[in-house]
């Protein structure tokens, strides 16, 4: 087992998940879950947080992101993601609570309702991190 860190010059990595969310339980129980399947997980309290991280140079295999949170919200992480190119490739799952929102919406790769069950975030995380094949062209 990958202990979970919050160290934030943790390195990048196949299996390094970055996890955001302002509820300390959530981060924590999320974090646990991860790390007994064997991924490497760095938390972030917010997006403010995550963003600070990512600009620092972590580089995540996958990001789990909440939507509403304080400072910077989900979505700020999501446009601020966009606009910047060595960021725009990272993958991100939203795991929120708000049901107003699917993958095509915001543009992401997955979107989680809470309570998320382990089994679906853990697919949700694995099909992340799987490499895509390559579009067929004719």
């Amino acid at each position: 087992m990958i202990a979970a860190t919050n160290h934030p010059d943790s390195p990048a990595g196949p299996n390094l998940v970055l996890v955001v969310d302002d509820d300390f339980d959530i981060r924590e129980a999320l974090s646990d879950v991860l790390a007994s399947e064997g991924y490497s997980v760095l938390t972030a309290a917010d997006g403010g947080e995550a963003l600070e991280r990512l600009r620092g140079g972590v580089r995540p295999a996958v990001m789990l992101l909440d939507l509403m949170m304080p400072r910077v919200s989900g979505v700020e992480v999501i446009d601020a993601l966009r606009k910047d190119e060595s960021l725009s490739k990272i993958p991100v799952v939203v795991c929120s609570a708000n049901r107003g929102y699917g993958p095509d919406d915001l543009g992401v790769h997955d979107v989680l309702r809470k309570p998320v069950s382990v089994e679906e975030l853990l697919e949700a995380v694995a099909r992340a991190i799987r490499p895509r094949p390559p579009l067929q062209r004719n």
